[in-house]
This record gives C-alpha cells, structure tokens and sequence, in this order.
C-alpha cells in the first residue's frame, strides 16, 4: 500500500476505535448512570484515548520506517555490486546510486550494463518487500494499539488527564517545529553569508556604490571581476517602499477612519468586500497592469511635461506596489479602530468634543499601536515584493533616487542570482545570502523598534 493509502486506513481505524472505546465506557458505566457520570472523564475522552493508542505509534513507525528505508535498502542493493564498484569515491557512489534508482523508476534500456540492470531489479525487489512489510507491521500496531487503549477503560482511568497530555505534547512538537525551522533558515543564511564574507569584505558589501556580480568563469575568459556594492540595492529598495507607502497609508488609514466612523452599515457592507479584494489579485497580475498601463502612462506623461522618463521606472512600480498593499493597511487599521472602546468616544462627546475631533484626539491616540503594526506589515510587504518591481522597474542597479529612472531591489536580485543552475561555491550566488541576511536584519532592527512604540503608547492608554 502507499503512503496515503495508509494514511487513510489509520484514519479509519481511529474513527472506529474512537466509537468502540466510547461505546465501551459507557457499557461500563452502572446502569443507574447510563450517562457515565461514575467515570472519571465523559466518554468521549475515553474513545479519544483509544483512538490515539490506535493511531499513534503506528503514525510513528510509520515516518520512521519512511525515513530509514531508502538509505537501508540502498545499501543492501549496493552490496550486490562487484567489488570495484562498491570501492569508488563518494560522489561517484552517489551517481551510482541515481542511477540504480533512476532504472528501478523508468525501467532498463537495451544499452544498460547487466551488473546494473541486476542492481536496479534487486532495488525494486527490496522496496517492494520493505513496502509490504511496513503496511502489515504499521496496520498491525494501530489493530494491537486499539486493543491495548481499551483495556484502559476503567472508572478510575483518567482519560481527560491522558488525553490533553498528549495534546499538549503534539501542540509543543509542533511550536517547536517552527522555532527549529526559524533557527535553521537562520543559521543556513548565516552560514552561507560567512562564506561570502570571507571573499568579499564587509565593508566593500555595505558601502560600495557598484553592483554588478557577473564574474569569469574561467582564468583565460573576458568578464567583470564582480562588484558587489549593495549601496544601490538598498537605494533602490527604499524608493520603491517610499513610493509605496506614500500612497498606500494615507489612502489606507483614510478609508480604514471613513469605513469604521462615517460609512453607514449599507455602504460598509459593500465598501470594505471590494476594497479587501484587492489583496487577493495575484501579484504578477499588477505586474502587468504596472509594466503595459502605469509605466507607458508614466513615460507619455513625462514627455508631454519634457521629462525624460525610463521605459521601467520606480515611480511605475511602487505607484502600483502601493495600491496593492493598501488593503493590508486599510483592513487592519479599521479592525484597530472598531477595537477601541465605544466609552472613550462617548466620554469625548461628553466634553463637547466634535466628531473629527474625537477622531484626531481620541480614537487615533488609542489605537496608534495598532496602526504601527499595519504600517510595518504593509512595509514588509513592499520591502519583500518582486515580481512587479521585475516587471515594472527593471533589473538595472542604479544609484539614483530619481524615481523616474529604472532601479532594482533587494529580492529581486536575489531571485535573480539563484535562478537557473548555480554553483553554491560562487560568489555570486553566495552574495544572494548575504542579501538575505542584510534584509533579514533590516526587517529584525524595524521589528524592536515598532514593538518599542508599541509598548510606550499601550502602557498610555490601556
């Protein structure tokens, strides 16, 4: 059987060793209390308790006879090999062996070596039996698990108590499976930055002024050196933030204060749908309109008035960027702004205060943190944005803050460094991670500040 048909035979042994144990508690139950009030915990407590003897150490032989199969049964077909092949380096092992599984997936061809050709049967053989024999083992420990969680079924057996410790377990595992995964994307950029920076210095990286990474491949090849200053890179990350953010807060913030203290519910209940839509446009889809409306629209403009306007220019991007992310801005602020208690309006009130100005004094004071956080949520949006900055303004590394020329950002030259066949021992694709760590610590430093704002403001008003 394959793993989902396992998966969905284990699911079903639950579902009916939850019933059976339920069933069970309550046929244990005195008459008299036939609801099973004599229990320890409800019924259901003891059928879930069942049901997890069932599923989860057969869920946990299962991944673990996954995970250890392969690399088991590539040895064992290995030692099958004559002696000269086993006796070979690293990575020619490693070819060895995906291509003993390749010819165990698409089958033998006429030119395959027989020693191979026996290699790749004696693979499917060991995998076939390796498959058999975890379906019967795994179905056989969910059958003997169901039947070892009934005999628990007792008036004194703490089920509830069993029950929400190894909830609590599965919450802790998987909490500490996110924490686990942070450190490691961490320490991986960390790693590969480090390797970076002990080619290129740090200072070259931070401050140069020159951004060009295409390097020569070989000693007697005519290419660039590499440069990589990342001064442009941030510049060009910046204006199109800028440029974002100074359409999307003040339109965001505006309609987040019509939406919560003006609009009637008839019109909120159309407005706020339609507005919120756009967060669900796809993002190559305001590429195009940036790259085939806005810019052309840009560049014809700025002829008409004499400018000289780039065919992909930053103005084009984040003009587009901005609208995109206005929803992040507009819908969390008008959550804030509902979230602040109707008495603080009503004391403003009391005082003769009018409506905007219990709006400017009151109700905007009262839930800046809450704004603070969608402005730095839509900030991290357009810092992380790619596909319209690629469509819109271009790959060009340049040192300018005119907007109306083409400039590049942060993540799009690291998309563009890791795209296609790379070479990790590159300088190139390793100044991709020491972007990334640069961005991953910008984004940290904006973190500790908003949460230092945050927590000033919070402690005025709560």
């Amino acid at each position: 059987m394959s793993i989902p048909a396992i998966l969905l035979t284990l699911l079903a042994l639950a579902a009916f060793s939850y019933y059976i144990g339920r069933k069970r508690s309550l046929a244990v139950a005195s008459p008299v209390k036939r609801g099973g009030n004599d229990l320890h915990s409800l019924p259901g407590y003891y059928g879930h308790l069942v049901a997890i003897w069932c599923a989860l150490p057969a869920l946990l032989m299962l991944i673990v006879w996954t995970f250890a199969a392969t690399p088991i049964i590539t040895q064992m077909t290995l030692a099958h090999l004559p002696a000269e092949m086993q006796n070979q380096s690293s990575d020619q092992t490693s070819l060895l062996v995906n291509q003993i599984h390749n010819l165990a997936a698409d089958g033998a061809g006429p030119e395959t070596k027989p020693e191979m050709k026996l290699a790749a049967e004696e693979y499917t053989r060991l995998q076939s039996v390796s498959n058999l024999a975890k379906t019967v083992i795994v179905l056989a420990l969910a059958v003997a698990g169901a039947f070892i969680g009934l005999r628990f079924i007792k008036p004194n057996t703490r089920a509830r108590n069993q029950v929400e410790m190894v909830l609590q377990a599965a919450m802790i595992i998987c909490a500490s499976i996110a924490i686990m995964t942070t450190v490691g994307i961490v320490l991986s950029v960390l790693f590969e930055s480090s390797r970076f920076f002990g080619q290129i210095p740090v200072t070259d990286f931070l401050f140069g002024t020159h951004w060009s990474p295409q390097i020569a491949i070989r000693a007697d090849q005519v290419g660039g050196s590499g440069s990589f200053g990342a001064i442009p890179l941030f510049l060009g990350t910046l204006l199109i933030s800028f440029i974002a953010l100074l359409i999307a807060v003040p339109l965001g913030l505006m309609s987040a204060i019509y939406l919560s203290e003006y609009a009637n519910p008839t019109v909120r209940a159309y407005v706020k749908p339609a507005l919120e839509i756009l967060a669900g446009v796809p993002t190559v889809v305001y590429g195009f309109f940036a790259a085939l409306t806005v810019a052309p629209f840009i560049r014809d403009m700025g002829t008409t008035l004499g400018l000289s306007v780039a065919s992909e220019s930053a103005l084009a991007a984040g003009m587009v960027m901005g609208v995109m992310i206005i929803p992040f801005m507009s819908s969390l602020s008008d959550d804030v702004i509902n979230a602040v208690p109707q008495a603080m309006r009503d004391g403003s009130y009391g005082m003769g205060a009018t409506k905007s100005e219990t709006i400017k004094q009151v109700v905007l004071p009262a839930a800046l943190p809450g704004i603070v956080g969608a402005f730095l949520l839509a900030a991290s949006r357009a810092i992380g944005e790619t596909m319209i900055v690629v469509m819109a303004a271009g790959l060009s590394a340049n040192l300018t803050i005119n907007p109306l020329e083409a400039v590049t950002t942060v993540t799009v030259q690291i998309v563009t460094l890791l795209t296609g066949d790379q070479e990790f021992d590159s300088v190139k694709t390793l100044a991709a991670f020491a972007l990334g760590l640069t961005l991953f610590i910008v984004t940290l430093i904006l973190n500790i500040i908003a949460l230092h704002i945050v927590r000033k403001y919070r402690e005025q008003y709560e």
